[in-house]
C-alpha cells in the first residue's frame, strides 16, 4: 500500500476571494440539466447508504445529494470552501484535510469525486493515495465514482502546446500541455465589470482511464462502469471526459 506523502495542490487557488466568487462564476455548473443527472446518477450508485464526498467544495453536488435524501460528508482541503458549503446548511459534516490522506468517520456506500477534482494531486503517488483512501472508507462492495475531463491531445497540432476550451466574450480558457509528464496548465481570462480581464491558472495532473484503473486496483478495487457522461452515453475515442466506477469487492 502506498504511504500518503506530502502531496502537492494549487490549493493557493481556493482562498477566500475565490471561495467568494466561486458559485457565481460556476453558475453553469448549478442548471438542472448538469446538476440533476449527477445527482441521479450518484443517488443510484449511493443505493440508499451514505455518500462522501471528497474535494466537497461548496457543496454544489453534495448539498443537492443531500438534498435527495442520501446522508452525505465531506472532505474539504480549503478552509473557506468549506465555510460557503456551512452558509448553506450545518447538516454535512466536513472534515478539512488532503482528500488523499484525511479520514471521515463511519463507512460509505459511496466515495465520489467530481468536475476533474483528481487532477488537483499533481503526482502519480498523491493520485494513487487518493484512490486507496477512498478504498478505505468503503464499505464493502461500495461505488467509487470519479468524474473527469481528458486532455485535448487530439486537437494540437505539431509544435503546439496550447489548446482552447472556451472562447466567448466574457471568458477566454486554454490549456498548456506537457504530455511527457502529464501536466497541464489552465489559463483563464475573465472580463471584469470595468472591461478589464484577471488572469488565474491552475495546474493538473491528467491520467488516462486505463491508468485510473491500474490505480483502482493498486487500491484493491475493481472497474465496473465507465460513461461518457453522467447520463450513461457509451465512452469512446471521441469522448471529451469519462465517468468511471471502480467498487471495492463484496
Amino acid at each position: 500500500m502506498t504511504t500518503p506523502a506530502a502531496t502537492p495542490h494549487h490549493s493557493e487557488l481556493w482562498d477566500a476571494e475565490t471561495a467568494q466568487r466561486y458559485d457565481e462564476e460556476d453558475a453553469a455548473m448549478f442548471a438542472d440539466d448538469v446538476l440533476v443527472p449527477t445527482v441521479d446518477f450518484l443517488a443510484d450508485r449511493a443505493a440508499g447508504g451514505a455518500a462522501l464526498e471528497l474535494a466537497i467544495g461548496t457543496g454544489r453536488v453534495g448539498v443537492a445529494l443531500h438534498r435527495r435524501g442520501v446522508p452525505v460528508s465531506g472532505i474539504e482541503l480549503s478552509e473557506p470552501m468549506a465555510a460557503r458549503l456551512r452558509a448553506k446548511t450545518d447538516e454535512i459534516p466536513v472534515v478539512i484535510g488532503d482528500m488523499a490522506a484525511a479520514r471521515v468517520p463511519g463507512e460509505f456506500a459511496l466515495v465520489y469525486l467530481v468536475y476533474n477534482t483528481i487532477t488537483n494531486l499533481l503526482t502519480q503517488d498523491a493520485q494513487v493515495a487518493c484512490f486507496e483512501n477512498a478504498a478505505r472508507h468503503l464499505a464493502p462492495g461500495g461505488a467509487f465514482v470519479v468524474e473527469c475531463g481528458l486532455p485535448s491531445l487530439r486537437r494540437l497540432p505539431p509544435g503546439q502546446d496550447a489548446a482552447p476550451f472556451d472562447v466567448s466574450a466574457e471568458h477566454v480558457g486554454l490549456d498548456t500541455i506537457d504530455v511527457a509528464e502529464q501536466l497541464l496548465v489552465s489559463h483563464h481570462f475573465t472580463r471584469l465589470p470595468d472591461g478589464s480581464f484577471r488572469r488565474d491558472a491552475s495546474r493538473h495532473r491528467f491520467a488516462w482511464p486505463a491508468e485510473m484503473d491500474l490505480m483502482a486496483r493498486i487500491a484493491g478495487m475493481t472497474p465496473t462502469e465507465r460513461y461518457a457522461d453522467w447520463r450513461g452515453a457509451a465512452f469512446t475515442s471521441e469522448s471529451t471526459a469519462h465517468v468511471s466506477v471502480w467498487r471495492r469487492p463484496g
